[in-house]
């Protein structure tokens, strides 16, 4: 039996999706497709009903699945223990909010390629509604966003929040503390309207019964930074990313009355019977996002 053509049916099910799949695998939609008619001609039974465009699995396909997943499982697990010192290059398609790329993805990602000598990246820098439907579709094997990620065979993990705080100008913001009256007084800058830091930082302000200012929604962190240092306003950012900036930039984490609800952070992945490049990736940003490892939950159990 050709695992080739095991692994083709493996994912087309786990994504329900012949196109996916192929993209995942990185080959044309009719070669995956011929992969899985030439498996079927093998075994001699049908796995997929095609008699519509409806992607539908039958009774004997699931059954097949599972014994998929299986043969895929003790595949690496012998090509761990009798196979090359030279393991082949594993290309780890990752995910992250801004906020993750400006804190602790570069020495996490260090550190990656130290352990895995044979791991490649794929970097995508976008929002948690993007990065979570990516890894839902299976265009990513791990994501790092501020919400979980939700789908069948979809897997979550909590990992430890960022705490957010308002970042001024070192010149132009010198005062020791800021009540919600001070900054009240200047435009304040977040992320896009309606993510959870835009969010807390209008409750905020309703919380403390003052009037807010001019709130601006900033997708980009560097275009947050840059205004801030032309003095156009105030930002709020994660705690690590400031400190981190104010290393090389004129920034300053200012004392604030006004304390912002932490950035929650969520690490999203898919169950890879072929390779364990993923897990151990969790395992090392978990340590990163200082949470000490743990077993993932499911996705169901995550968002319960």
């Amino acid at each position: 039996m050709n695992l080739r053509f095991v692994e083709a049916y493996y994912w087309a099910v786990a994504l329900k999706s012949v196109t996916r799949a192929a993209e995942k695998l990185f080959i044309t939609q009719s070669a995956l497709s011929a992969r899985i008619a030439a498996l079927e001609e093998e075994l001699g039974v049908l796995l997929l009903d095609r008699r519509d465009k409806q992607f539908r699995v039958t009774v004997v396909g699931t059954r097949f699945h599972a014994y998929a997943q299986r043969l895929l499982e003790l595949q690496r697990q012998i090509k761990s223990e009798l196979g090359s010192d030279s393991p082949r290059a594993v290309l780890l398609r990752i995910g992250a909010i801004e906020s993750v790329v400006h804190s602790w993805l570069s020495e996490w990602l260090q550190q990656m390629r130290a352990a895995q000598t044979a791991f490649e990246l794929e970097l995508t820098v976008e929002t948690t509604p993007l990065l979570t439907e990516q890894v839902r579709r299976g265009t990513l094997d791990l994501a790092f966003a501020a919400l979980p990620a939700a789908g069948e065979g979809v897997r979550t993990r909590a990992l430890a929040p960022m705490e957010m705080v308002f970042v001024g100008h070192a010149v132009l913001h010198p005062r020791k503390r800021y009540l919600l009256d001070d900054l009240a007084r200047f435009d304040l800058l977040t992320f896009q309207r309606g993510s959870q830091p835009h969010l807390a930082l209008l409750d905020v302000f309703r919380h403390g019964g003052v009037e807010p200012p001019r709130v601006h929604a900033i997708s980009s962190i560097s275009a947050m930074v840059q205004l801030v240092e032309g003095g156009f306003g105030i930002a709020t950012l994660p705690r690590r990313v400031a400190e981190r900036l104010a290393q090389r930039q004129p920034l300053r984490v200012l004392n604030s009355a006004a304390l912002l609800a932490p950035l929650p952070l969520h690490a999203s992945y898919r169950d890879d019977p072929t390779s364990t490049v993923t897990l151990a990736a969790l395992e090392a940003a978990a340590a990163f996002a200082g949470l000490k490892p743990r077993r993932a939950a499911s996705s169901k159990k995550a968002m319960s």
